[in-house]
């Protein structure tokens, strides 16, 4: 999974990127860095660690998530980098995370004069509209003038792709993002090349003062077309990339003293896993124990093409046993005979923690 971190300057986007990575990234103090960084973390799952002490594998290969820290203002000309010459990077990105500045420090003086989470969420999120907007505008008067050099029987094709941009840019012109309207099948297909931002999965991190208190989404009042379905999580990313620097015992100490929970980087993988809608799934044995995330529901035919595309085409069945089962059992065979391992066929709709051996024919 890839997520983009985006916010306006002097929000901390980049200590946000260094809690979660352990990286030492320096911030710009005017907003305005120019260098995109980028940092690979492996996703926290003690499952598999219980399945390595069990089949004692060669490698243990956990889930990644790559997050990428986007310039902002003095680079881009927008408040929270959204458009220029990164935005084939947030185009990519599977959901963004969004940082809002809800600490108040004098040596960091807010670019708006005060510190306002409300303000600068709505401002950030109108901003993804606009940066989508003036793409489906340019869009249109393309179609529009293909149209008119169009043959009749080409026509009526650019006429329904014209009608399908019309119809996203009117909804969000009224304040709607496209991952809130309802598209039909046809309409989706024009609709996807375009990559719009106000698609992606959103989670939202507000950035607290080291003491500072959570702040939450419902006590924004913001419009519940914008909010719904938002992600959210407060740290203080000062105090988290600090600890992300430490060794974990030395940490994990701190945060017992300090009466913290879990860390950064839990709480974001969780939140962003739950707002994505991801999951999941294991693979074991002897070469190699290992997750993989999927969509919640993707079909097992699918999910095995995740694995390898060839297995898309040959997948002959799945052989699913839950993990709790597998765990308790202490092998395949034993769940067999004990009845916990199942053949599911190629629409089987997978769920996390599934233990999966895809049977194929190559």
């Amino acid at each position: 999974m890839d997520i983009a971190i985006i916010g306006l300057p002097q929000s901390g986007k980049t200590s946000v990127f260094n809690a979660l990575t352990g990286g030492a990234a320096e911030s710009s103090s005017a907003g305005g860095g120019s260098e995109v960084h980028i940092g690979v973390v492996k996703v926290p799952d003690p499952r598999l660690d219980v399945l390595a002490g069990m089949y004692n594998p060669r490698k243990v290969v956990p889930a990644e998530i790559k997050y990428w820290d986007i310039p902002g203002a003095s680079a881009e000309g927008q408040g929270s980098g959204i458009t220029g010459r990164h935005r084939n990077v947030l185009q990519a990105a599977d959901a963004f995370l969004l940082v809002v500045r809800a600490f108040d420090h004098p040596a960091v003086p807010h670019p708006s004069g005060t510190v306002d989470p409300g303000r600068d969420l709505a401002s950030t999120l109108e901003e993804l509209s606009f940066a989508d907007i003036e793409v489906l505008d340019r869009s249109a008067q393309r179609l529009q003038d293909g149209f008119n050099k169009a043959k009749p029987d080409e026509r009526p094709r650019v006429t329904r792709h014209l009608e399908a941009v019309n119809k996203v840019k009117a909804g969000l012109e009224s304040g709607v993002p496209l991952r809130r309207q309802e598209l039909t099948e046809s309409e989706n297909t024009f609709i996807v090349a375009y990559q719009l931002l106000t698609g992606k999965p959103v989670v939202v991190t507000f950035n607290i003062g080291e003491s500072g208190d959570d702040v939450f989404l419902s006590e924004l009042h913001l419009p519940s077309e914008a909010s719904h379905g938002l992600g959210e999580v407060s740290l203080s990313a000062k105090l988290e990339a600090e600890l992300a620097l430490m060794p974990d015992e030395e940490a994990e100490e701190f945060r017992q003293d300090l009466g913290l929970g879990e860390s950064a980087l839990a709480q974001v993988i969780r939140v962003s896993y739950a707002t994505v809608g991801l999951v999941s799934f294991l693979t074991v044995g002897e070469d190699e124990v290992r997750a993989w995330s999927v969509r919640n529901g993707m079909a097992a035919q699918e999910a095995a093409g995740t694995i390898h595309t060839d297995f898309t085409r040959g997948f002959i069945r799945a052989e699913v046993i839950p993990y709790s089962d597998l765990a308790r059992c202490g092998s395949m065979a034993q769940g067999r005979r004990e009845g916990v391992l199942r053949s599911e066929g190629k629409t089987y709709p997978v769920r996390d923690g599934d233990v999966i051996h895809f049977l194929i024919n190559v």
